[in-house]
């Protein structure tokens, strides 16, 4: 193998760590909905992995097709940034509304009491909640969330993959493009995936249960912080 190749397929795994770990964009939002869903870890974990390829395969499509077509990187980096900062809104506006609907959901949650008076006189009081009522309208159990981040997911970039790996490693040959990607991916994917299950080991530790209610208001206030650190402080 090329030394040059060599160095690429390490600053390969190397950026592919650091960028990863450095961009809570890319673990977050699925610790917070698998605790604030309930979801067994595998599900947490396989639904990352999914994100995580379409995260990373929509980047080495473009950078596939720019390198076919002769294009300069700038023109891949202007494409590039538009998606990141399509991605960053779509991320801060599902997180805004879930952060809504979590909340709304956490006042339904509340039990309150209602006072009876009945024809003879009698008097009596109950407690009740609108969840348990109008269970069908707020299970939280819709399989429509994992498929709205996977859709984010592939919208967003890779910054670093197309300018500082894939044109080098380009200019050497097709298997150390082959070899230098692939290496990025499985990184980046298996590094979103160990943050996750990292996470819920340590949410085992914590006394979750007074915060339960309030877990989908949660979640959607860290999907949404996600997508503003992301606009706005370029994590």
């Amino acid at each position: 193998m090329d030394s040059s190749i060599g160095i690429l397929a390490l600053t390969a795994a190397g950026i592919g760590f650091v960028h990863t770990v450095t961009g809570p964009d890319h673990y977050l939002p699925f610790i917070a909905l698998g605790k604030a869903r309930d979801w067994p870890l595998r599900k947490a974990l396989g639904i990352t992995a999914l994100c995580g390829v379409g995260h990373v395969l929509g980047s080495v499509v473009l950078g596939l097709i720019g390198i076919g077509l002769g294009l300069a990187v700038g023109h891949l980096e202007v494409v590039e940034g538009a998606r990141g900062d399509l991605a960053a809104w779509l991320l801060i506006s599902f997180g805004l509304l879930y952060m809504v609907w979590g909340l709304r959901r956490a006042w339904l949650n509340q039990a309150h009491t209602h006072i009876h008076v009945h024809a003879d006189g009698m008097v009596h009081t109950h407690n009740h909640d609108h969840a348990r009522e109008h269970g069908h309208l707020h299970d939280g159990k819709s399989a429509v969330t994992p498929w709205v981040l996977f859709i984010i997911f592939v919208l967003g970039p890779c910054e670093p993959l197309i300018p500082i790996l894939m044109y080098p490693a380009a200019r050497h040959n097709i298997g150390g493009l082959a070899l230098v990607t692939l290496i990025f991916s499985v990184v980046t994917i298996a590094t979103m995936v160990a943050m996750v299950m990292l996470a819920d080991r340590g949410f085992r530790l914590l006394p979750a249960a007074r915060m339960k209610c309030y877990t989908h208001a949660l979640a959607g206030f860290a999907i949404c912080a996600s997508g503003l650190a992301i606009q706005f402080m370029g994590l």
